[in-house]
């Protein structure tokens, strides 16, 4: 539904910060689907551990972040502007079972649950092979900049 050079109209990240490789489905107002795949080469496996690379879990948040980012901004049908900024405000009920490793494809589901004056509180979850290995609550907030 989405390739990365689309995905950049609605995300600021870039590479390495960019962590959706590409969104396969959305319904406005309700869900988006989006995946990354995770390839050794990448810069946080150098320190994360050289030895038994495992993706940081942190990053895993911030990639579910992303996603929800696309969400609102499709759902609202507009682009970034400049003029404001998409915040992570809180991670709730976050749950780690599994680690992701380089050859992995994280399937990131992120469901809408409510959207109020620009705080949007969302569900996520990330999975590899058809199994969770993370979800959390996240809320997030527009502001001007």
């Amino acid at each position: 539904m989405l390739n990365v050079k689309e995905i950049f109209e609605y995300l600021p990240h870039r590479y390495p910060f960019l962590l959706v490789d590409r969104v396969t489905e959305f319904e406005s107002g309700d869900y988006l689907r989006a995946y990354k795949n995770i390839t050794y080469n990448e810069p946080q496996f150098t320190g994360h551990f050289p030895d038994n690379p495992i993706m940081p879990g942190v990053m895993i948040i911030e990639a579910m972040a992303q996603c929800t980012g696309i969400l609102a901004f499709r759902t609202q049908q507009v682009k970034p502007d400049g003029t404001s900024m998409y915040y992570l405000a809180a991670v709730d009920n976050c749950r780690f079972r599994q680690p992701a490793v380089p050859g992995d494809r994280l399937d990131f589901y992120v469901k809408t649950v409510n959207n109020k004056r620009g705080i949007w509180k969302f569900e996520c979850e990330t999975r590899v092979d058809g199994k969770v290995i993370a979800s959390c609550d996240m809320l997030c907030a527009e502001r001007k900049v």
